[in-house]
């Protein structure tokens, strides 16, 4: 059956064509395996839960008649601003209007959230953007550009509230903002009262939104399986901090489900997260460490990986979803966020950008995409730009692969200094995890470009105009004067459940066919591999780890081996394995690697008006490589599995970034064929 909506409507319908429903929800009330909902152009202003899930061969459609036509919004149009000093205006609002969220007295805070200052879920939105929360009023009426926001001239719009009859100016530290909170001493009140600084706009004059609702469209049950949603506009959702042991919400997700495909949307101006992928709901593991403080971080991650069985993470019940040609944007935690709820899913032709910009909200969850467990994740042919990160991989990549990605200017722009409780910045961030994860055909053009303390990596056919980072670091601690290892699990080839345990050993790498070149210069020589800006291109971090020909003779003893001098060999290092790399510009070079090209003259790479300009075909000439196949990869030590495609089968790496077919003569690089231009955008 098919039901039509229309925003426009004189009087609410039953959904036919002649007369349609008035709201989303009216439909998603109603709507059952094969029907299709139609949404005529307009604004809804409502968050959408649907009731009821799809099957396989029956979906249930939610479509935009028009392109980006139908708009759901989380917000609602403040009007009747008075002037109260300076540039600064106030306006108040009944706060019945937020029913059982309030925004304006909920926090965005929990696990893994480092930044000092801790915001509300609601934001101020002018003429589209989000606007930037102070601490104080005193800040708001300043209005002065904060030095760590990536847009110094939008960040000297600020907003400011309180709960009427109870003005509080908290200190603004993380711990004293969330004692006074839940301590109760900033209560809820009738109104909560406003305060924006519009920099000499008149606000009556322009257009003011406040972010209302948590979700614009997301179940509230789990198992609601096969929905497509297509052609939205999705928008201005006052949503929470998402760490990776917490229930999961973003603008829109399908909760903890199978088979959802988000197609031509646009998502943007989430206060934490645009889509969200999810996570099971569980009270006993849900901001575990925030509230409880007893066990470890990584503990509590370990405990949610393993009670994830109990709550049905399987290949047949969980994942499989298909993002798929979306644009977004603008969002404070993630564009895309997932822990074990995105599995054996799609991520495709996107354009993901400007994300985690305002560094008002810091923490260890923000990238452009953030996924917890991608195992069989394929993240393809997406632009990624203006993000803190770009990909951010984190525990049990395992048969995750990252292939004809552009990549660049995930990197803190040049002048701004670095917020308190922010992360660093790279384009493709894998942590501690065992892989087998590949990297693959990408333009990688930010200042670091491969940050991996993990194992198991595979970095093939790529151009990179950055560093290597974290190489042999970032995994464990030191704690009470002893090492703590960071033991992270790995599963059963192509399945969810656990294998095993393990800590990252590093190495295990194969680094083939890349393009290596050395754009920025080398500021700090201090900085090694082991810190997460390190500044100089190439391999040589690499030289700690052995040849595979070295690693294996400690396992092949001219006697029986003994089991306990054997642990040492148990614990050490894993192979490297590189070949047919090119070098520019002093890129440097593993000390292992014997068949590659290094450029005597300078290379020159840039990007304007989505056309990679470079002098790379005269400079790399007649050298050719071999091809690189999974049968050359062979397999991540740990889960003892093999650099292959999800589905088992081989992978020949014959296809470049742009989709064309590599022949006999193999060229370093993400391209089939170098020319002086190539149109990337």
């Amino acid at each position: 059956m098919t039901y039509y909506v229309d925003a426009g409507t004189r009087k609410n319908g039953n959904g036919t064509k002649d007369n349609p429903f008035k709201t989303i929800s009216e439909a998603a009330a109603v709507a059952r395996a094969g029907d299709e909902v139609i949404v005529r152009d307009g604004i809804y202003r409502e968050q959408v839960v649907p009731r009821f899930g799809g099957t396989e061969d029956r979906r249930i459609t939610y479509r935009s008649e028009t392109p980006l036509g139908a708009v759901i919004s989380g917000s609602e149009v403040l009007t009747g601003w008075k002037p109260y000093k300076g540039d600064v205006w106030t306006a108040k609002v009944d706060n019945g209007l937020f029913g059982g969220y309030n925004p304006y007295t909920t926090y965005v805070c929990g696990d893994w959230y480092f930044a000092p200052t801790v915001r509300h879920t609601g934001s101020v939105v002018l003429n589209g953007r989000m606007m930037y929360e102070t601490a104080t009023l005193e800040e708001c009426l300043a209005g002065e550009a904060d030095p760590c926001a990536w847009d110094a001239k939008e960040s000297q719009f600020k907003w400011y509230c309180e709960q009427e009859g109870e003005p509080v100016q908290p200190a603004g530290t993380k711990t004293e903002y969330v004692v006074a909170a839940q301590d109760k001493e900033i209560k809820e009140g009738r109104c909560t009262v406003f305060y924006a600084n519009f920099k000499g706009l008149d606000p009556n004059t322009q257009e003011v939104e406040i972010l209302v609702r948590r979700n614009c469209f997301m179940p509230r049950k789990n198992g609601l399986n096969y929905i497509t949603v297509s052609g939205f506009k999705i928008c201005n959702g006052a949503t929470t901090w998402a760490p990776p042991a917490s229930y999961q919400d973003g603008l829109i997700g399908p909760h903890w489900s199978r088979g959802w495909i988000f197609e031509d949307l646009e998502v943007c101006n989430s206060r934490c997260c645009g889509i969200s992928l999810g996570k099971y709901r569980d009270v006993e593991n849900d901001m575990y460490f925030y509230t409880k403080h007893l066990k470890s971080p990584t503990q509590m991650e370990r405990d949610a990986v393993c009670r994830g069985q109990y709550h049905g993470w399987t290949k047949e019940r969980i994942g499989s979803h298909i993002i798929r040609r979306c644009h977004v944007h603008h969002c404070e935690q993630t564009g895309i966020v997932g822990r074990m709820g995105g599995v054996f899913s799609t991520i495709e032709d996107c354009h993901i950008h400007h994300i985690c910009n305002s560094q008002q909200l810091g923490g260890a969850e923000t990238a452009g995409i953030k996924l917890h467990a991608a195992i069989d994740v394929l993240i393809r042919r997406n632009c990624i730009h203006d993000c803190i990160m770009g990909v951010w991989l984190d525990w049990e990549a395992q048969g995750a692969r990252v292939s004809q990605n552009l990549m660049y200017n995930n990197e803190r722009p040049a002048g701004r200094e670095a917020a308190k409780g922010a992360m660093f910045s790279t384009d493709v961030f894998v942590e501690v995890g065992h892989g087998p994860t590949i990297v693959d055909n990408n333009l990688l053009l930010s200042k670091v470009s491969v940050t991996i303390p993990s194992e198991g990596i595979a970095v093939v056919h790529n151009l990179v105009l950055g560093s290597f980072s974290l190489i042999n670091s970032g995994v464990d601690s030191i704690v009470n004067d002893q090492r703590e290892p960071r033991y992270t699990p790995y599963h059963i080839r192509h399945r969810t459940e656990v294998a095993g345990f393990m800590t990252i050993l590093h190495g295990d790498d194969r680094i083939y066919n890349n393009i290596f070149v050395q754009q920025q210069a080398v500021t700090d020589p201090k900085k090694t591999a082991a810190d997460a800006d390190y500044e100089a291109v190439g391999t040589a971090p690499f030289d700690i780890f052995p040849t595979y020909e070295a690693w294996i003779a400690n396992f092949m003893p001219d006697r029986e081996p003994n089991m306990m001098e054997l642990g040492k060999h148990h614990f050490g290092h894993l192979p490297v394995w590189l070949a047919g790399n090119a070098y520019f510009n002093g890129a440097t070079v593993c000390k292992h690697e014997t068949d590659r090209l290094v450029g005597t003259e300078r290379a020159t790479v840039t990007l304007e008006g989505g056309m990679l300009k470079s002098n790379l075909a005269r400079l790399i000439g007649g050298y050719r490589a071999g091809m690189v196949t999974t049968e050359l990869l062979g397999s991540a030590f740990e889960p003892e599995q093999r650099f292959e495609s999800r589905d088992g089968s081989d992978i020949i790496f014959n296809e470049d970034f742009l989709g064309s077919h590599r022949g006999a003569a193999v060229i370093p690089g993400p391209f089939a064929e170098l020319t002086d231009a190539v149109q990337v955008l």
